[in-house]
């Protein structure tokens, strides 16, 4: 895995690089602070973010953010020196999927880029589905439009509005969502004398 350092500790982030080249990772970087990494992520976008949370100029919690913001989320592991409840919440706030407290012991290191890249690609697929729902209403939504249109123009009932454009679809070799928007997209042509009769 493809993994960017940023950490403001020269010695810290020298170990860090070789104990990911240790686990079998490719590290990147390190950055020096979270604006470096944020250049660095968007020239070549790594597999996962590793992040001290105190650097100067952006911290490691804002750079994940801003990365987010541009398109660039993912997985984030977060490193700290200090114990914070509320460090942890802002954690959990910006998306940070696993969180580190130095010192760091290679087997957390690789459990932490684990649960990271896990909880990840568990977010990315809730997020397909949720898409996929959504898609899938505003199908049903163009289809239900549709079929208002055709019993408006033609007076038929709602059942043979359906018919209609399933026997449309399938002549023409479309989906029930194509023919419905073409219906909708074409509307006035519904409105001259025996048009709903054609579809």
């Amino acid at each position: 895995m493809r993994i960017l350092i940023a950490e403001d500790d020269p010695v810290i982030a020298i170990g860090l690089t070789a104990r990911l080249k240790a686990l079998g990772h490719e590290p990147l970087g390190p950055a020096a602070d979270g604006q470096q990494a944020v250049e660095l992520a968007r020239e070549d976008p790594p597999d996962l973010y590793l992040f001290d949370v105190d650097m100067p100029r952006l911290d490691g919690l804002s750079a994940a953010r801003k990365l987010s913001e541009e398109g660039l989320r993912r997985p984030i592991v977060i490193i700290t020196g200090v114990d914070d409840p509320d460090l942890i919440e802002r954690s959990v706030a910006t998306g940070v999927s696993a969180y580190l407290t130095k010192p760091i012991d290679d087997r957390a290191l690789e459990a932490g880029i684990r649960l990271a890249a896990s909880r990840h690609a568990e977010f990315r697929a809730m997020e397909a589905e949720v898409s996929k729902a959504q898609q899938a209403l505003e199908d049903r939504k163009t289809i239900e439009q549709a079929k208002g249109l055709l019993i408006a123009a033609t007076g038929i009932s709602e059942p043979e509005a359906f018919r209609r454009i399933q026997r449309a679809a399938r002549d023409r070799n479309l989906k029930l969502v194509e023919v419905a928007r073409r219906i909708v997209e074409q509307r006035s042509l519904l409105e001259q004398p025996g048009a709903g009769e054609t579809v």
